[in-house]
């Protein structure tokens, strides 16, 4: 853990100094945007890519090594998987080297890549974000589920076009993302679900279909096992470690219950907030139902970037003699989560050939 605990620590410093040494723009005297520094915000990139991209252990990355190794990717065995986009992408690495730490670097590099800039574009307080991206686990996760943090990286960067309303663009890059992992296709739907106002009927509707699901879980996972038994996904209906830690699914809810109570505040500071707030009320409903198995987990991946940028923009949603407080509170919560998580549960063990 020395090294992420490092690496924390440097991106923070870096991410913080990017906003202090930041940007305003202002239009008729009123905040229109506020741009961190680019270079200090390239430094918090490069600490996230070299951590990332040089480990040699943490979830499955020593089982895409060993398939790396062993595997004479042709054509043909591409041709015949599911995720061909990301046979086409080891094929090419492999020509040009057949050492597996190529693999974890190209991947490492284009998600975080993708990642931050997203959180730079969208968020309020860009170290923030930077900082609940460690401590919330979604870090930790781009190490372990590859191919679709891959995937959610690359559907973020239309997060421009689900804002806009832009559907056949959005379309057209979720299409893209789900030759690397085909789950990404549920991103076609959720874009027609998210396009309403925030907290309206439809909201509570979700919310308590996910209740419901939970309820009924052993029904539920019948059925859809059933459906996907043919598919590469069938090996789910076989693990069942049971469901997620229900202090999980707080933390995904504490955001979302301070902005349905600052809605309005939200709303005038952030006009685009509705489209967020949808996405991150998707992401806890996935939660709430992975308390009855928690490989629904994995289908909040593609929403938890929302729920990083609506933390960033909740700050402003308080009086301003406050604002500082919260800032703390959150700082210190998502640090005692992260070390329960990762320290206390997890007992994670960072590991490289290059990193001390």
């Amino acid at each position: 853990m020395t090294v992420l605990w490092i690496n924390l620590a440097i991106v923070f410093l870096c991410s913080l100094l990017s906003r202090y040494f930041s940007r305003t723009l202002e239009l008729n005297g009123s905040l229109v945007s506020l741009k961190p520094n680019k270079l200090l915000a390239f430094g918090t990139l490069i600490s996230f890519i070299l951590v990332s991209g040089l480990r040699n252990n943490i979830g499955d990355t020593p089982f895409y090594v060993h398939t790396y190794n062993i595997t004479d990717f042709t054509w043909d065995l591409i041709k015949s998987q599911d995720d061909i986009g990301f046979g086409i992408l080891q094929l090419i690495l492999k020509r040009y080297s057949d050492d597996p730490q190529i693999l974890i670097f190209t991947t490492a590099f284009i998600t975080n890549v993708l990642i931050i800039i997203g959180l730079y574009q969208y968020s309020r307080l860009f170290e923030l974000s930077v900082y609940v991206y460690i401590t919330g686990g979604l870090f930790l996760v781009t190490m372990n589920g590859i191919r679709q943090c891959l995937a959610t990286a690359i559907i973020f960067t239309a997060t421009k076009y689900l804002i806009e309303g832009n559907w056949f663009k959005y379309i057209v890059v979720v299409i893209f993302a789900s030759l690397f992992h085909q789950s990404a296709l549920i991103l076609i739907p959720i874009y027609f679900l998210v396009r309403y106002k925030a907290w309206s009927k439809a909201t509570l509707i979700l919310l308590l279909f996910s209740g419901l699901i939970v309820l009924g879980f052993n029904q539920f996972s019948s059925l859809l096992f059933s459906a996907i038994q043919d598919t590469q996904y069938g090996v789910y209906s076989n693990i069942n470690e049971g469901g997620a830690n229900i202090l999980r699914v707080i933390v995904f809810g504490m955001p979302l219950i301070i902005a349905f109570f600052g809605r309005e505040k939200l709303r005038e500071i952030y006009p685009e907030s509705d489209i967020i707030v949808n996405m991150a009320i998707i992401g806890l409903s996935f939660m709430i139902i992975s308390m009855g198995n928690w490989i629904f987990a994995r289908f909040n991946i593609y929403f938890e970037l929302y729920q990083i940028i609506l933390i960033s923009w909740i700050v402003k949603v308080f009086r301003e003699k406050d604002q500082k407080l919260v800032y703390y509170a959150i700082i210190i919560c998502y640090l005692t989560y992260y070390f329960f998580e990762s320290v206390i549960n997890l007992n994670i063990k960072y590991g490289s050939n290059y990193l001390g």
